[in-house]
């Protein structure tokens, strides 16, 4: 939050931003990086109107900045939202307007609530304030407030320090002085390096180092603007950078992920911007970006030859947990499946019972069973839903030898058809219809000569896999 000493000092300053960052810019209440919040009416500036809102329409732009999933970020205001206005995720305070005693201790009160990781409240002081905030700060702290709020720096500094001595002893061997130095391409390069690294350690250094370095960040957030905080201030860069791009491959895909490519490879697609153009990060890690699917034969021979060979085992296995739950919501038996072998071949890896270019062998077969199993539907004249049910009629083995591959693909078909027909918008919500579907499969499977001793055990596995399929109808 930007606290401007007045409305015309408010428009002038996002103008200005917006020039500099035209991205930042939203027509609408609900679009935009930044906005300027502030009272007004029809007889004001002509250019500030835009600025000007309904009482309705601040009301429904407040509920929106204090959604942290709301691409609004910033806000400039000169008297609204100082007093009463709560955003817990709010971190940062910027003053360039004269404030002291009350009022400047409840609006220096906007950013000290306590929220996710955030490691405190910040506030930059462009006018001098320093002794008006110190008093508002003994009113805050006499007045019942939560939190600390504090001007002190050296218990964040030693805190700081410690955190870096830890995460530099997790890298030690691992040569990164010439991050700020080198070229965009190179600085590329020694992220995903500095990652390989890490991943080779295995037994957990993985989630150490985004633990500490997590911590470090908070410290260094606190310390600033100390001499000693801005000296590491380049490695401290560096070390978040690294911590971003490993804590992306756990990070679950989202719609807001998928603006390049898909999700599960997101940490090698994003670009860093150089003087003459735009290197890619997945020339840095020796891979062609993919311009067809993730699993495709070209895609996962790059990957194979990866030089960083433990930042290849974590890359197939995000791509894969991200296939195995795609394939969650459309066909049971496939997903169960892969999914244990997933976590088989994960495991023997991380308990070391494997070397690394064996697990990248388990990982890249096992793409390729999926990459089959999707062309199944194909083959057997099948559409994807009812594959789901003949994989789940496949099952069981004894059934398949006496009904014939043919017999199976008509009791699949049978079945998605008398699903898709009966699936009802709230069919999850009622007991009853759920009943009803049971009763239906089962009416499929004895019509078509279904062993009567096999129908329970099957008719478990076809109907997890149709109330999928009715949930996928409903939705």
């Amino acid at each position: 939050m930007v606290v401007g000493m007045s409305r015309r000092i408010c428009v002038a300053l996002y103008d200005e931003l917006i020039r500099l960052r035209p991205e930042w810019a939203g027509s609408g209440d609900q679009e935009g990086f930044v906005k300027v919040v502030m009272t007004g009416s029809a007889n004001d500036d002509p250019a500030w109107q835009d600025h000007i809102r309904s009482k309705e329409r601040n009301k429904a732009i407040a509920d929106h900045f204090r959604d942290p999933r709301s691409p609004m970020k910033l806000v400039i205001v000169r008297d609204m939202w100082l007093t009463g206005f709560d955003v817990p995720s709010l971190h940062t305070m910027y003053l360039d307007k004269p404030m002291q005693g009350h009022g400047l201790m409840q609006a220096i009160a906007r950013v000290n609530r306590v929220f996710a990781d955030k490691p405190g409240g910040l506030v930059v002081d462009y006018l001098g304030l320093a002794n008006s905030l110190k008093d508002a700060l003994g009113i805050y702290a006499t007045s019942g407030g939560q939190g600390t709020p504090t001007l002190d720096v050296e218990a964040a500094l030693d805190f700081m320090a410690e955190k870096l001595d830890v995460v530099r002893g997790i890298l030690h061997g691992f040569d990164y002085s010439d991050f700020m130095g080198g070229t965009p391409t190179e600085r590329v390069s020694l992220i995903v390096n500095a990652q390989e690294f890490v991943l080779a350690k295995r037994d957990k250094a993985k989630e150490r180092f985004i633990r500490e370095v997590l911590q470090l960040g908070k410290a260094y957030a606190l310390a600033v603007p100390h001499p000693e905080a801005l000296a590491v201030r380049e490695e401290v860069v560096f070390l978040q950078t690294v911590r971003a791009a490993l804590s992306k491959q756990d990070v679950t895909s989202t719609a807001q992920a998928r603006h390049d490519v898909n999700a599960a490879v997101q940490q090698l697609v994003e670009q860093a911007v150089a003087p003459d153009g735009v290197i890619d990060v997945f020339a840095a890690a020796g891979l062609k970006k993919p311009d067809i699917s993730i699993l495709s034969p070209k895609f996962l021979e790059d990957v194979q030859n990866m030089p960083q060979k433990n930042l290849a085992v974590e890359l197939l296995d995000k791509l894969l947990r991200d296939e195995v739950r795609a394939r969650s919501r459309r066909n049971a038996v496939q997903s169960r499946a892969f999914s244990e072998k997933l976590e088989a071949a994960i495991g023997r890896y991380q308990s070391r019972s494997i070397e690394t270019a064996q697990a990248i062998e388990e990982l890249l077969d096992l793409a390729r069973q999926m990459r089959e199993a999707q062309a199944r539907g194909e083959a057997l004249n099948l559409t994807e839903d009812e594959i789901a049910f003949y994989d789940a009629l496949e099952v069981n083995d004894s059934a398949v030898k006496i009904l014939g591959d043919e017999q199976l693909r008509d009791i699949a078909r049978d079945i998605a058809e008398t699903v898709r027909r009966n699936a009802t918008i709230d069919w999850h919500l009622r007991e009853q219809a759920r009943a009803n579907l049971r009763r239906m499969v089962k009416r499929v499977l004895r019509k078509h000569g279904y062993p009567p001793d096999k129908q329970e055990t099957a008719s478990r596995t076809v109907i997890e896999q149709a109330e999928l399929l009715a949930q996928h109808a409903a939705d």
